[in-house]
């Protein structure tokens, strides 16, 4: 397996009524920049809908909810002794900071560790009791935070609980909540060549990457939000090594023609890829494949995959 060439990714999907990425420190508000009344969503709730997906998949996923054998929410600690050689489980139990791992049980752990899908895509920070087998890898795929690509109006929902507000109460208890009523989130990121040889990402986990922020994106479906849908995903895969354009989130553009707010669809504005296209073009020779996943329900201003097959830039058209 070839280890994971340098890469750019842009991924837009859309929410609506419904709360992309709450703040638990503001009632769990959707995330908003004040000044523009542009929707932010974190690079960890991204990251959160690939973990949720590969381990639907059976992949096997460091960073995740595991429990001690006292029934408590494990840590960081405990989880690494997990993926610690056999032979190295004594010295994490009896927490003594003069045991180490020798070279061997070392590099064992390390590579326990980068069997884990999650660990090589997005690397880790491991804290351990043992002296020198703390881990940290800087993960190759890292995602800018996510922002939409218009204002967007944040609407104050109060309703009716099922049950009684306490013993004897006829009252109902109440619930208060923060929707969206639309917004088209765009996300960038990149895939960085030098991390991936040394957390071991691959091609092959790309492709798994790929298709899992896709899938991911459909089948998060809870209460705040179901109905997310996976609008457009592109993966600029280049040539040379240390090699990228850079911010091709910025070049594309979403037209509408009424005010930000007010937009309610994906079918109310139009994605422009011209600018994009024309960049794409001039670095031609440096670009090795784009892969291109478009929802049927996008309207853009060009047919992308045809336009860069006409240039001869390979494209990947995945299902």
């Amino acid at each position: 397996m070839s280890t994971a060439k340098r890469s750019e990714i842009i991924f837009l999907y859309d929410i609506s009524w419904g709360n992309p990425n709450g703040d638990p420190n503001d009632a769990n508000k959707p995330r908003l920049d004040a000044e523009t009344g542009i929707n932010i969503v974190t690079d960890v709730r991204l990251k959160r809908t690939v973990r949720d997906e590969l381990t639907a998949k059976n992949y096997e996923i460091l960073v995740k909810d595991t429990q001690t054998e006292e029934g408590s929410l494990a840590d960081g600690k405990h989880r690494g002794t997990d993926f610690l050689p056999d032979s190295a489980r004594v010295k994490a139990s009896k927490k003594n900071d003069k045991d180490k791992l020798t070279k061997e049980e070392l590099e064992e752990f390390k590579n326990n560790v980068k069997k884990c899908i999650d660990i090589r895509m997005f690397g880790c920070v491991l804290p351990s009791d043992i002296k020198n087998a703390s881990l940290q890898f800087t993960g190759p795929v890292q995602f800018k935070m996510g922002y939409s690509m218009h204002p967007v109006k944040l609407e104050f929902v109060k309703g009716t609980g099922a049950f009684a507000s306490g013993d004897g109460k006829d009252q109902k208890t109440f619930r208060q909540e923060y929707y969206l009523p639309y917004s088209l989130i765009n996300f960038y990121g990149i895939v960085n060549d030098r991390a991936a040889v040394y957390t071991g990402l691959t091609e092959e986990d790309v492709t798994l990457l790929i298709d899992a922020i896709w899938e991911g994106t459909k089948n998060l479906i809870t209460r705040t939000k179901a109905g997310q849908v996976p609008r457009f995903l592109l993966n600029v895969t280049y040539k040379e090594k240390n090699y990228y354009i850079g911010g091709l989130d910025k070049k594309i553009k979403f037209k509408y023609g009424m005010s930000g707010e007010a937009v309610r669809a994906i079918g109310d504005g139009i994605v422009e890829l011209k600018e994009l296209l024309d960049c794409l073009v001039k670095n031609k020779d440096k670009i090795d494949k784009v892969t291109l996943k478009v929802d049927s329900e996008l309207k853009a201003d060009i047919n992308l995959a045809e336009e860069l097959k006409k240039i001869g830039i390979a494209v990947d058209l995945p299902a």
